[in-house]
């Protein structure tokens, strides 16, 4: 039986046909508790899912369908180190990175933190070299900037908590990031930089990813040129993989190379080594703080009956949204301008993990998965694209993440900057009030009638007013979560992107795709290997096809 075809799938669909068009306004109307029963709270998180276009019936059928596919038994086969990536044949063990209790964890028999813990000490100990000064590059002097070249998951987790938890970064050392083949992103990185001031860590677990070695092999030659000699990359580089023949021809001391596992996914992988630019930026502490939060969130995840369970309601308000009422695409709005990454972090994790036609079954899935995800912080948000949002014809769903308190105001408070203190207070007053405001509008919108008294009240001719009023018509209706933390932090953040990951996993059990393999991106890579000579000489025997040719034809003219 497929999906589609369960009892649990033809019972949401016959309840999405009873419930029609039913507005989240008369649904508010005829419950003025929704609020408390269709909110649920975790530490300092509280997620708000009331503005859903759901019932008591919607959320009992959708975890009866979460009962169906056998949910909770694939939670527990996660985290007992089954090999639940099918396709690669491989444990899915990310949890294992941030288990902060005396548990093993098991993989093919042999526990697997000891091995964990011990790169978390090197990482330490690393850590405390760098920031205490005794780390010095070739020339004798302490490191100032550290250049993380990796891409995908070496690239987007590390770039956004750095950014998400910039107040806790360390005084002394700034982090940057290089993922794109482009050679522009290197070049405008390091631009400015002191090449005896510098460390590259160098992150690719089998350290043959085409752009990490490309910028790598440059960042080497930047190095080299500027100090003189080889012997310069010993201690200018350091490496996050596993291959130690490759790490040590580049010129890395394999003393300095920081491993992970295959149990660990590139997505999946800020808690491992891969983390390695985070804890240089924020410093140990506060990345054993993430791993903490993050494991939190796993035993809230493992252990909280899935009606309370905000991974399990996430995922399958998700579901409700896409496979019944249409939606294909979901916005992440955080309030908050360092989750600037926040959206572009998700879109990999989301849309690599569950933008997938196979099932695990090696059928073609009739039914939609992962929706398109994207999305920019507010305000920005609100003067771009929710006029869309707002008045368009598009079915979008939101989750909209917004902090109760500035780090920014009381830190300015702290150091005596009072009215400066006073000022990123109220402009924080007013980012709160916008993030609850747009919640709202989509929700409820304005009505005809309302559009037209509020006309009339400004003194407009009743000609006017009626070739204005559906111009200023907000259908509402519009589904969004909102998402309010006490403040970002370390253990915040780890538990918030967790409990993304979870929901991610929890939609790809329903949706029955193996959501921790990435074919989709091979062939890509293999099409590129085989036109990178053509690219380099026009006359190189590479078969390619009439539109391919003529675009390599016109690239050598201008080239030449």
């Amino acid at each position: 039986m497929t999906l589609t075809e369960l009892p649990e799938w033809q019972a949401l669909l016959a309840h999405r046909d009873a419930l029609g068009e039913r507005h989240l306004r008369e649904l508010f109307d005829v419950d003025p508790g929704r609020f408390e029963r269709f909110s649920a709270g975790f530490e300092d998180l509280l997620l708000d899912y009331s503005k859903n276009r759901i019932t008591g019936e919607t959320v009992d059928l959708l975890l009866a369908l979460a009962r169906r596919v056998e949910l909770e038994r694939w939670i527990e086969r996660m985290f007992t180190g089954e090999a639940i990536n099918v396709t690669e044949g491989r444990a899915v063990l990310h949890t294992a990175l941030r288990n902060r209790g005396p548990d093993p964890v098991l993989v093919d028999g042999a526990d697997v933190m000891p091995g964990v813990r011990a790169v978390l000490a090197r990482m330490g100990g690393f850590v405390e070299s760098v920031h205490g000064g005794q780390w010095r590059g070739h020339t004798g002097q302490p490191i100032r900037h550290v250049v993380n070249i990796g891409i995908g998951g070496s690239d987007l987790g590390p770039q956004m908590v750095c950014a998400a938890l910039r107040p806790c970064r360390h005084a002394g050392l700034d982090v940057h990031f290089v993922s794109n083949v482009d050679g522009a992103h290197l070049a405008e990185t390091v631009a400015g930089l002191d090449p005896a001031r510098t460390l590259f860590v160098v992150a690719s677990k089998t350290f043959t990813t085409q752009e990490t070695m490309a910028n790598a092999r440059a960042a080497r030659a930047w190095l080299v040129h500027a100090l003189g000699s080889e012997d310069a990359v010993a201690r200018h580089f350091v490496a996050v993989s596993t291959n130690h023949q490759a790490v040590s021809a580049f010129g890395i001391d394999t003393d300095n190379m920081f491993e992970f596992w295959d149990w660990v996914g590139g997505r999946y992988s800020l808690w491992s080594a891969i983390g390695l630019p985070i804890a240089l930026s924020l410093g140990m502490a506060n990345f054993e703080a993430l791993l903490d939060g993050a494991h939190a969130m796993d035993r809230h995840f493992r252990e909280t009956p899935f009606e309370r369970n905000l991974p399990v309601l996430l995922a399958l308000l998700g579901i409700w949204n896409a496979n019944f009422l249409g939606a294909h695409t979901h916005a992440i709005i955080a309030y908050a301008q360092n989750l600037q990454r926040l959206a572009a972090y998700l879109q990999q994790a989301d849309m690599e993990s569950n933008g997938k036609s196979a099932t695990r079954a090696g059928t073609r899935a009739d039914w939609q998965t992962g929706p398109v995800i994207w999305g920019e912080p507010g305000t920005n948000g609100q003067h771009a694209f929710f006029q869309l949002l707002h008045q368009g014809t598009r079915l979008v769903p939101a989750d909209f993440l917004v902090a109760a308190r500035s780090d920014y105001a009381r830190h300015a408070t702290a150091t005596g900057a009072t009215a400066l203190g006073e000022c990123l207070a109220e402009q924080h007053r007013l980012l709160l009030a916008n993030c609850f405001a747009q919640t709202a509008a989509l929700a409820f919108g304005k009505n005809a009638e309302a559009a037209r008294a509020e006309l009339a009240a400004q003194g407009l001719a009743s000609e006017r007013v009626e070739a204005l009023a559906q111009h200023k018509v907000y259908a509402g209706n519009q589904p969004s979560n909102t998402l309010l933390l006490r403040q970002w932090d370390p253990r915040t953040l780890g538990s918030l992107i967790a409990l993304y990951e979870h929901k991610i996993f929890c939609q790809g059990i329903v949706w029955q795709v193996c959501s921790f393999d990435q074919w989709g991106v091979e062939l890509g890579k293999q099409l590129a290997n085989r036109l990178a000579p053509r690219v380099a000489a026009a006359d190189a025997e590479v078969t390619v096809d009439v539109s391919s040719a003529g675009l390599l034809a016109r690239y050598h003219a201008w080239r030449d």
